[in-house]
């Protein structure tokens, strides 16, 4: 019984702070950027580089990582994977291991590997006669075992059996670094391409008849659709109240419009407009090459200045960190560099016209096409931004916020007979606090 009480105080709790389930802004897809002190959103993965402007810091840009052995694939096949990635705008790094200098594997590759979100071993038969391919394929399966790194082999002309069982090239490699490097080390390689055998990938000689332009399409595609996957917006279940508005915003979008679409969201403070901006977010993902989600704009600015709101949105658009002195220069750099992209961009939590100033400015920054979807308790922030659809956001339903309730407390869409009359108090009472 005092589950029950407990997890109705909790509720109570919950939907007296976030009446339709916006919850905690910093949710843990979007970790905080130290250097910026803003959300970061990890934006879709896309190929280019600043090459104008002034302060510019290296960082990894690739999120998929090819291994392979040169001279069985370099200029084939992972040629044309590596080719076929980039056209599809995916930033990927090729580690062409026979053209090594010096003898130690360098931090830096293995920093590339353990920074990419996929990695694709590209496995033929003479894949183990490099020292190389394989410390990275062990060194990839530690990332998926410890940091769920996706690894998707593609076996090249050869069987998985022979990997499981090594014979053949694989066997006498094994034993060659058994006498040269010692047992430890060669154990441990053997165990990796054991290990990369039991993965789910592909057989080059079994996808079409072996047609490797159709093997490259498949791999291109399913790489595309993890990407996605992992780069969309975390949004908290169970939505309540949240589809109806999304669907009808999202019909209210003009495909043929010839500029930047601006979407507005605005209402009280945690009353949802987050969570419904997520949703249409993540409803357009797979439109745009070029993202960026700007979290928590109100507070983050407080703290950090918005000059480090606007590093963020020239760093998701570039892939590379990008650091601004002033706003005129944060300024400068989006309006130059952006005129030509057609750019997805969330602007979260929006209150002052010099957040609107500094990160959008006017429909001109942006190529037409592109879409803005801007959070506000301010309406006339979107009155400033000439907003071409404004959503009042307001508060939940009686019938809905009991459902919202209820599937926190009984995990079901109702309160428990015993509960009922209660449950209807809390949630009535809540709901009085709200205009």
């Amino acid at each position: 019984m005092w589950g029950v009480f407990l997890d109705l105080f909790y509720c109570l709790c919950r939907l007296c702070s976030s009446n339709s389930l916006e919850m905690e802004r910093n949710e843990p897809t979007h970790s905080e950027d130290p250097n910026s002190g803003a959300s970061s959103s990890r934006s879709s993965p896309l190929v280019g580089d600043y090459e104008g402007g002034t302060k510019q810091t290296e960082r990894n840009d690739c999120e998929v990582f090819l291994s392979f052995r040169g001279n069985d694939t370099r200029k084939g096949f992972t040629d044309y994977l590596y080719t076929s990635l980039v056209d599809a705008r995916v930033p990927v790094f090729k580690d062409d291991n026979d053209l090594r200098v010096g003898e130690e594997i360098g931090p830096e590759l293995l920093r590339n590997i353990t920074q990419s979100k996929i990695s694709i071993p590209i496995i033929s038969e003479d894949y183990a006669s490099s020292k190389w391919c394989l410390y990275e394929l062990a060194h990839m399966l530690k990332c998926k075992r410890n940091e769920g790194q996706i690894v998707l082999p593609i076996f090249y002309k050869v069987e998985p059996s022979q990997l499981r069982n090594p014979s053949g090239r694989f066997r006498g490699a094994i034993n060659a670094y058994k006498k040269k490097l010692g047992t430890i080390v060669a154990e441990e390689w053997e165990q990796a391409l054991k290990e990369v055998s039991c993965l789910k990938g592909w057989e080059s000689e079994k996808v079409e008849n072996g047609h490797e332009g159709a093997l490259v399409k498949i791999v291109v595609g399913k790489i595309m659709s993890e990407l996605k996957r992992l780069f969309q917006l975390n949004v908290p279940e169970p939505l309540v109240g949240i589809d109806d508005p999304a669907e009808h915003i999202m019909s209210k979008i003009d495909d043929t419009f010839n500029g930047t679409w601006i979407i507005g969201i605005y209402g009280m403070g945690g009353i949802g407009k987050t969570t419904l901006a997520k949703v249409l977010y993540n409803k357009l993902f797979s439109h745009f090459e070029d993202r960026s989600f700007v979290a928590n704009i109100r507070e983050t600015s407080k703290r950090k200045g918005i000059e480090c709101l606007q590093k963020q949105l020239i760093s998701d658009m570039i892939r590379k960190s990008f650091d601004v002195s002033n706003v005129d220069e944060g300024v400068s750099v989006i309006k130059s560099r952006f005129t030509s992209k057609k750019i997805l961009v969330l602007l979260d939590d929006m209150d002052d016209i010099a957040h609107l100033n500094a990160l959008f400015g006017d429909h001109s920054w942006f190529k037409a096409g592109s879409i803005v979807i801007i959070t506000t308790r301010n309406k006339s922030i979107l009155d400033k931004a000439r907003a071409n659809y404004m959503y009042p956001l307001n508060k939940l339903s009686l019938d809905k916020s009991l459902i919202l309730f209820s599937r926190h407390a009984f995990r079901k869409d109702s309160p428990q007979s015993d509960y009922e009359v209660i449950s209807s108090d809390v949630v009535s009472t809540t709901l009085e606090g709200y205009p």
